[in-house]
């Protein structure tokens, strides 16, 4: 039986931006299993965008996410991120949102808040 992965989130950047803009919004993550460092890079990470709090994602919010690392941060090494705008994955009306992100590790599939995101 393999240890379960045990994931953290730092604080989602940015909190808000232009509906002009093509950004990446970016979430610290820190993984770890059994005690020890995990890299979680090879994990498919997606991304959801809630206009509401009591709006969960299904099946087609799901957006893609990619991975990037931060090899100077002790806390946080790697950073799950998503590109939005017109140029984008996905892009978003003005408003707010509640950002999700899903990790898909096997066998677990954490689904996490990463916090909130103002289109404006």
């Amino acid at each position: 039986m393999t240890a379960a992965v045990t994931f953290q989130f730092g604080t989602m950047t940015p909190q808000g931006m232009s509906h002009l803009s093509v950004d990446y919004v970016q979430v610290p993550v820190s993984a770890w299993q059994a005690g020890t460092s995990y890299n979680p890079t090879s994990d498919t990470v997606q991304w959801a965008f809630m206009p509401q709090a009591t709006q969960v994602p299904a099946g087609g919010d799901w957006v893609a996410g990619s991975w990037d690392t931060a090899p100077t941060s002790l806390i946080y090494p790697y950073v799950a991120k998503c590109l939005l705008g017109t140029a984008g994955t996905t892009a978003l009306t003005i408003g707010a949102y509640y950002a999700y992100v899903k990790i898909q590790d096997s066998p677990e599939i954490p689904v996490l808040i990463a916090g909130s995101l103002e289109i404006s």
